[in-house]
C-alpha cells in the first residue's frame, strides 16, 4: 500500500499536516522547499533529461514520478501526479501546452505534440442532487508504448492503452485500445491503417 493510502486510512490528521506543509491549499501545487530539497530525493531524473524553464512540475512525493534519459518537457507542459504515478520514457518529448495528470505511463522515444491532453482520472458525477465536488474521482491508468507520435491537439481518456509506434492524427479523441503500429484519427479515434509486417504495407482498414 502507498505511503499516501496509508496515511489517508490510518492517520488522516497526520496526512493533512503533511500536505499543507509540502502543498498549497488553494490550486495545490508544489511547494518551493518541496521541489528543491525533497523531491530530488523521491523522484528519478535521467541524464540529459530537461525540463524547460515555463513547463510546470507539478509533482509530490507521495507518488512516483520518472523522466527517463534525454525525455523533455516543453515549455508551458504540466505534467502531474498528485491523483497517480507518472512514468515519461527514454528520449520522450512533452509537447508545448500539453497536459499529462497521473497515473500515465509514457514509453521511450514517444513524442506528444502541443497541447496533447492525458488524464488517468476523472471527477464522478452518479449523484445528480451533490455537487460534483463532493464526489470524489476514478483512476484509470493510461499506457502508452514506444515510439508513438500523438498529434497536436488529442485528447487520451483514462484506462486507454495504445500499443507501439502507433500515430495518433491531431484533434483526436483516444476512447478506447489502439494496437501495435497502427495509425487513428477521429472522435472517437478509429484505425484507419495497419502495418503488415510480412508484406511490409501499410494496409486500410
Amino acid at each position: 500500500m502507498p505511503i499516501a493510502d496509508n496515511l489517508k486510512e490510518n492517520h488522516p490528521r497526520l496526512k493533512q499536516l503533511i500536505v499543507d506543509f509540502l502543498s498549497r491549499k488553494i490550486h495545490p501545487r508544489p511547494r518551493i522547499w518541496t521541489r528543491w530539497f525533497i523531491n530530488p530525493f523521491f523522484h528519478k531524473r535521467g541524464r540529459g533529461s530537461k525540463v524547460c524553464r515555463h513547463a510546470r512540475l507539478d509533482v509530490f512525493p507521495w507518488r512516483q514520478f520518472e523522466l527517463g534519459s534525454g525525455a523533455i518537457v516543453e515549455d508551458f507542459a504540466v505534467v502531474n501526479n498528485g491523483a497517480g504515478d507518472v512514468f515519461i520514457g527514454e528520449k520522450s518529448r512533452i509537447g508545448i501546452g500539453s497536459v499529462v495528470v497521473g497515473p500515465v505511463r509514457i514509453g521511450d522515444r514517444t513524442s506528444l505534440g502541443p497541447h496533447v491532453h492525458i488524464a488517468g482520472f476523472n471527477h464522478t458525477f452518479e449523484d445528480g442532487d451533490r455537487d460534483w465536488n463532493e464526489q470524489g474521482l476514478t483512476f484509470r491508468e493510461i499506457t502508452i508504448g514506444d515510439e508513438c507520435l500523438i498529434g497536436a491537439n488529442t485528447s487520451v481518456i483514462g484506462g486507454v492503452h495504445i500499443g507501439n509506434r502507433v500515430q495518433v492524427g491531431a484533434g483526436s479523441v483516444v476512447t478506447k485500445d489502439l494496437p501495435d503500429l497502427c495509425v487513428a484519427v477521429g472522435n472517437p479515434a478509429k484505425v484507419i491503417k495497419l502495418y503488415n509486417k510480412e508484406t511490409k504495407i501499410w494496409e486500410r482498414v
